[in-house]
């Protein structure tokens, strides 16, 4: 009888311990998105950089550098719908631009993000930052129109919750704001509710620090919101830290987006110009970060991505940057919102001391879309086939030596809606021009259409600047890209699985050339 009574303890000991184990190997999960931030902009990527980024470098040091990330879009809010749902943005209805401050959900209710997965894996889950990929606000005026634009004033009632934001995707915890740091209304919302009434209207004069004219609340200071969401950041890791469970912290910054505002301990540090000063300050954010991660005894098991959610913008003053040579793009050709390299390929660390590689390099082709299905196969979860229907994991190259290439297929989007396809070497662009903001634009199209071949093939390993069309030299190439593209497009998925529906295709004007 004492035996068996010394059995079961013994037993029940082993299955408490293996319970423990069990909840101390699942990692931590901090993903840090910038805004706008290019991939010549961080020290670890661009030796010749002139910008100093001290705690991004440490970051790659110890962890694993990505040199063929990319966006799934060259700008903010189909990347940040892409992160969350593992799903091309272009599968929504928003088939180009951005939403804005007052824009509704762009993710369905019923469509599974990374923090619905962690959630049932056991995880607590916060949002900290810069939504943007739109939430529903109480309107007064139930026929609200325009309710897109960047210019929309429609009156809200504050004083009601928000509905379908982050707590209705997974999120325990949420704090932030709506849209871009320079899109209207300037109010905080913490767990759906607004922090305050707006009672007075901002609009800054700055050349740099610019954001448009629009309600804000007395809580909500333009200058101090980086440090404002990183003190945030910072209390729910220690606090966190005291937990049994693990957490995930989706971190999207504002910066360094406009409005341009480095607090005056930056000022004039970077000896470029503000928008180098305000790289710094998001650097400091990541020094915070990963200090806090130590003191709490936490950062060997904490799994942190730092990212961009696309290339730099040219408010950052490319031309100032130059005279001390300096080049956000670095040798990609480009910038935010194109779609050649400079508008997608971004800054990728993954730092996960206790199993990830350290100072490591891949040069593997990954996208940010690939963080849910990243998440799945860490915690074990078996997507369904309509969940990360474009998200292939990452981790082989977080934690293998010798991994093999994980994606075949890669595609870019850029502002206008313009489609870009890669596989190895070869990319090819779907469109005449830039797709977005840079030579040739829509415009200098519109002077000269017939100058322009009306597509784009580059081989990247070759000519990574895409300044040589071989578009005419490989019709083969364009071919078989082509019909990838047509394929990957028409069946709702790009991953293994039973096909899937995307929404908005009547009228769909930026798959005519691919699907005739």
């Amino acid at each position: 009888m004492k035996y068996l009574v010394v059995v079961v303890f013994l037993s029940s000991l082993f299955m408490t311990s293996q319970s423990k184990k069990s909840k101390n190997e699942a990692p931590n999960i901090i993903y840090i998105l910038a805004d706008d931030l290019g991939y010549g902009d961080v020290k670890a990527f661009n030796p010749n950089g002139k910008i100093p980024t001290p705690n991004m470098d440490k970051m790659a040091a110890n962890g694993v550098k990505f040199t063929d990330a990319h966006t799934s879009s060259s700008v903010c809010t189909p990347t940040r719908y892409g992160i969350l749902t593992g799903r091309y943005n272009w599968r929504t209805k928003l088939k180009s631009g951005v939403l804005g401050g007052y824009s509704k959900s762009l993710i369905k209710q019923d469509r599974t993000t990374v923090a619905d997965l962690l959630k049932t894996q056991g995880y607590s889950t916060a949002y900290i930052g810069k939504w943007h990929i739109g939430w529903d606000w109480s309107f007064k005026n139930k026929n609200v129109k325009n309710i897109n634009s960047l210019n929309a004033k429609p009156e809200v009632d504050f004083t009601m919750p928000i509905k379908n934001g982050p707590s209705t995707h997974g999120f325990d915890y949420s704090f932030g704001f709506c849209g871009s740091l320079d899109m209207a209304p300037y109010v905080y919302v913490e767990n759906d509710m607004p922090t305050m009434v707006p009672t007075k209207t901002t609009v800054s004069v700055d050349e740099k620090g610019v954001w448009r004219k629009g309600l804000t609340s007395d809580d909500f200071d333009h200058t101090n919101v980086l440090q404002d969401l990183t003190d945030r950041a910072v209390n729910y890791i220690s606090n966190q830290a005291k937990e049994k469970e693990p957490f995930f912290l989706y971190f999207p910054l504002p910066a360094p987006h406009t409005p341009i505002l480095p607090t005056t301990k930056f000022l004039g540090k970077s000896n470029t110009n503000m928008y180098g000063d305000f790289v710094m300050q998001v650097d400091d954010v990541l020094r915070q970060i990963r200090e806090v991660l130590k003191e709490q005894g936490i950062s060997e098991n904490t799994l942190v991505v730092f990212t961009s959610d696309n290339g730099c913008s040219p408010k950052a003053d490319f031309e100032e940057l130059a005279k001390v040579n300096h080049d956000p793009s670095y040798t990609f050709r480009g910038t935010k919102a194109d779609i050649f390299e400079g508008g997608h390929r971004v800054p990728f660390i993954v730092e996960w001391p206790a199993k990830g590689l350290k100072n490591a390099t891949s040069n593997k082709t990954i996208c940010t879309t690939d963080f849910l299905a990243t998440c799945a196969q860490i915690t074990g979860y078996k997507l369904n086939d309509a969940e990360g229907v474009d998200s292939y994991s990452m981790l082989p190259l977080i934690t293998e030596e010798e991994a093999m290439d994980i994606r075949e297929y890669t595609v870019h989007h850029s502002i206008n809606g313009s489609f870009a396809i890669r596989k190895g070497d070869w990319k090819l662009n779907v469109c005449q021009g830039s797709g977005g903001w840079s030579y040739p634009t829509h415009q200098d199209l519109k002077k000269n259409e017939k100058e322009f071949p009306y597509m784009q093939l580059y081989n990247l390993k070759e000519d990574i600047g895409e300044t040589k069309n071989l578009i005419a030299e490989h019709p083969e190439k364009v071919a078989e890209l082509k019909l990838a593209l047509k394929k990957i497009i028409l069946d709702g998925r790009s991953t293994k699985g039973k096909n899937q529906k995307n929404d908005g295709m009547d009228g769909w004007k930026q798959i005519e050339t691919i699907t005739k």
